[in-house]
């Protein structure tokens, strides 16, 4: 290369380099990020203090990296760069066939499960009288399990799912793998999100149903509808590939509605509706159901038997929930990743009659906040 096309090269770079750091200076920040879905770091505050400690630096530097212009752009190209080097995963998460996305299931640290399994069977020690289902349902790592790359090799959910089911104690474990697995070819798993979809769920409230000896509405007792076309979930957050279709998602909603009233206590809202419509205008679709994560809801219906079902939950019930809503007098929807009050005062003044604990088993053998129930 002669000197005179050196130059131009060197100045063109320049150029590139001041007009990349003048659009991010008068470029607005962004609070958040809906492709990641997750709120971006903000320019820290100079003291004196902050750059003595370093702590300036480091988040100078978030800062630079969350407000980089042309960032989702280049998230996107990094994955698709991995991809063609032919990487089967990126962030624990599988580039499955048929543009699934596979959240890895690692194998599970023994001492939560122990505990896990402790805090519920001594729930129902304590509570003799109460009928307790548990509902683990495994994810579409395990059932999608023959769209998993070349190689790929997560840990067996089967395998956790089956010690629960052997060590719990006067309980109804409900195994609903067989009803998942059967129903593979439907869309029962969201191909960009880690849950199931509300046709996946219903599989499972089939099976949790006979179980709970109440008759399910079959599947023509409802009017099924797409509420939105471009749903991007959690693992198209994580693993970065921006060049896949969105999921849509399905509502079922029985024939013979239902009258309801959901109470977000926490947050002082009354509805009369189990899904807020608000949520498919933003990038976290999935809080259409029940208002995404509350430390309690109450759900009450026209159905008049008096029976009272307390749900200890992760998101995975609610998609599931409306269809219990159609077999119970009230559902009172407590996540004690969130709620710390004792438990069973709230289960003696509130009359629950049924218990149930429904959490998806990849989450379930991360979390430890049964806990509180074990105190």
């Amino acid at each position: 290369m002669n000197r005179r096309a050196s130059i131009i090269v060197i100045v063109m770079f320049i150029v590139f380099i001041l007009t990349i750091n003048l659009l991010n200076i008068i470029t607005e920040d962004k609070h958040f990020s809906e492709s990641e879905n997750r709120i971006l770091a903000k320019k820290p505050e100079l003291t004196w203090k902050s750059i003595k400690n370093g702590r300036f630096t480091q988040k100078f530097e978030d800062y630079i990296t969350d407000q980089f212009i042309f960032r989702d752009y280049f998230v996107g190209l990094k994955s698709d760069i991995e991809r063609l080097r032919l990487k089967q995963d990126n962030n624990d998460i599988f580039f499955g066939e048929n543009e699934y996305l596979l959240e890895n299931y690692n194998m599970p640290k023994d001492n939560i499960i122990i505990n896990n399994i402790k805090a519920i069977n001594n729930y129902q020690s304590r509570l003799e009288n109460m009928k307790t289902y548990v509902l683990l349902p495994p994810t579409s790592v395990k059932i999608n399990e023959d769209k998993l790359p070349l190689f790929a090799s997560p840990y067996d959910e089967l395998i956790t799912i089956d010690r629960m089911k052997k060590n719990l104690q006067n309980i109804s474990f409900i195994d609903v793998y067989d009803n998942l697995k059967n129903s593979s070819n439907e869309y029962i798993f969201f191909r960009t999100d880690h849950h199931w979809t509300m046709r996946g769920a219903y599989y499972a409230y089939v099976k949790l149903a006979d179980a709970m000896d109440i008759k399910p509405l079959g599947i023509d007792e409802f009017d099924i509808n797409v509420v939105s076309n471009d749903f991007y979930g959690t693992l198209y957050s994580k693993a970065n590939n921006y060049r896949i279709e969105p999921d849509y998602i399905e509502v079922f909603e029985p024939k013979m509605k239902r009258n309801v009233s959901v109470n977000y206590i926490n947050s002082n809202i009354l509805a009369n509706s189990l899904y807020e419509k608000n949520h498919l205008e933003t990038k976290d679709k999935y809080s259409y159901f029940l208002d995404g994560n509350h430390p309690i809801v109450t759900i009450k219906s026209d159905v008049s038997n008096g029976k009272k079902l307390v749900i200890f939950k992760n998101s995975y019930a609610h998609c599931l929930i409306p269809f219990l809503v159609n077999h119970y007098e009230e559902i009172h929807v407590l996540d004690l990743r969130f709620y710390k009050l004792d438990v069973y005062e709230y289960i003696n003044q509130n009359n629950i009659t049924e218990t149930l604990f429904l959490y998806d088993i990849l989450n379930f053998s991360k979390d430890n906040s049964l806990r509180i129930i074990d105190r």
